[in-house]
């Protein structure tokens, strides 16, 4: 039976909106009618994969933010889990939607899911909200009859991702803000305060001291050439940005990243702690290893580090312990690309048979290591910064002040 969304207005003269089942647009009114409602707007809802429509939509609009996706996964859980249909929890979900895409993404899962298919398969229709991980636990979940518990601990992954995300932006919020301030004052006094202060002096007819006169040539120099650095620098932003969509240039730059003193340690804490997450949650849903570890490397966004555990996948499928494929895998030039720590738990689960619980912990250990960097990424950053602006005011305060003290000197002559 197709799905309609409507628009009505109820007795009381409030808007109403969501969805309902009926064998035609004309049906579906009066089915409103009947609650005492007065129907505005009826439209049926399209199948996700429509040639015309779906394919559009899935591509261009069906998308959810992580938080938005998170409290969607965790209502799918309680109702499912509360003992109610799939089509019921669908139709109850649509309906507690928070905006049009939301309800538009959800009505076409529906629909996928109404024809027959599997809703990890329905959910394919959707990859740019839905990522292979989420498509496989959904899956895993069904197979083995657990979908409720998977998409609660699915619901808890998505917020601790979106969480770890948030505290690694508020961190790098400040740094970013003083080095634009930093841009922003000394580019005015080079462009102009400078010239008119030191133009006074110019008008005089006196030597100026060198250090004024560096700052003044440096000056004019901006005020020339300003507009083509920008333009240089914005023609390099966008070449980088199609030179790294060359696998060859992003391994070299995500290997240069790998090496860097402290944000490479960092990084490589992040994807850990990534990857031990997403294995601690499959390998707990009944996934097998070997697909959890290729689900796990789509999580990774380093390139070294992902083409490390491909081979790591390899070495397993070829009888080899998860631990030691990894530890044939960790040397990348002269860094270790998986955390020791990491990789002796994963042993540990191995030998125990307990192998999601350390993988959990491994999780949980990783992120704090991740907010410990980052806290102190930001701690070096921020004084650096200050430091620097420090350096290059006073410098400029002092080449427009010589000139007033050489000046004194002659007057008191």
């Amino acid at each position: 039976m197709p799905g309609f969304r409507y628009t009505a207005y109820d007795i009381d003269g409030r808007e109403q909106r969501g969805v309902l089942e009926s064998d035609s647009p004309r049906l579906a009114r009066a089915q409103l009618r009947e609650k005492g409602w007065f129907p505005l707007d009826v439209s049926q809802i399209e199948a996700a994969n429509d040639a015309d429509a779906g394919s559009i939509f899935s591509k261009r609009r069906a998308h959810l933010p992580q938080a938005d996706l998170a409290r969607v996964t965790r209502q799918l859980a309680t109702l499912l889990g509360a003992g109610l249909t799939i089509e019921q929890t669908f139709n109850a979900v649509i309906e507690q939607a928070e905006s049009e895409p939301e309800r538009q993404l959800l009505a076409g899962i529906r629909g996928q899911v109404l024809e027959g298919q599997p809703l990890g398969a329905a959910l394919g229709q959707f990859p740019s909200t839905f990522s292979a991980l989420f498509r496989t636990l959904v899956t895993a979940g069904e197979t083995s009859g657990r979908l409720p518990d998977v998409l609660e601990r699915l619901a808890d992954y998505v917020e601790e991702q979106q969480a770890m995300r948030q505290k690694l932006l508020v961190a790098m919020i400040y740094p970013i803000i003083v080095m634009i301030v930093c841009a922003l004052v000394v580019t005015g006094l080079m462009v102009y305060v400078v010239p008119q202060v030191i133009g006074v002096f110019e008008s005089t007819k006196q030597t100026l001291p060198l250090m004024t006169r560096a700052l003044l040539g440096l000056s004019k120099f901006i005020q020339l050439t300003g507009v083509f650095w920008l333009i240089a620098g914005v023609l390099v932003f966008v070449g980088a940005k199609a030179a790294l969509k060359r696998e060859s240039i992003l391994r070299r730059w995500h290997s240069w990243l790998l090496r860097a003193p402290l944000l490479g340690r960092m990084i490589r804490a992040k994807e850990s702690a990534q990857l031990a997450a997403t294995l601690s949650i499959l390998v707990s849903s009944g996934v097998p290893v070997l697909t959890a570890l290729n689900a796990g490397a789509g999580v990774l966004g380093n390139l070294p580090m992902r083409e490390a555990l491909q081979r790591a996948t390899i070495a397993v499928r070829e009888g080899s312990g998860l631990s030691r494929a990894i530890i044939a895998q960790q040397s990348h030039g002269k860094v270790m690309l998986f955390p020791p720590v990491m990789v002796h738990l994963i042993a540990s689960g191995e030998a125990s048979g307990r192998l999601a619980q350390t993988l959990e912990a491994a999780a949980r250990q990783q992120q704090r290591d991740v907010e410990t960097k980052t806290s102190a990424f930001a701690a070096i950053i921020e004084p650096a910064m200050i430091v620097v602006m420090g350096v290059i005011v006073l410098a400029i305060v002092l080449a427009v002040l010589l000139p007033i003290f050489e000046l004194n000197q002659l007057v008191a002559r």
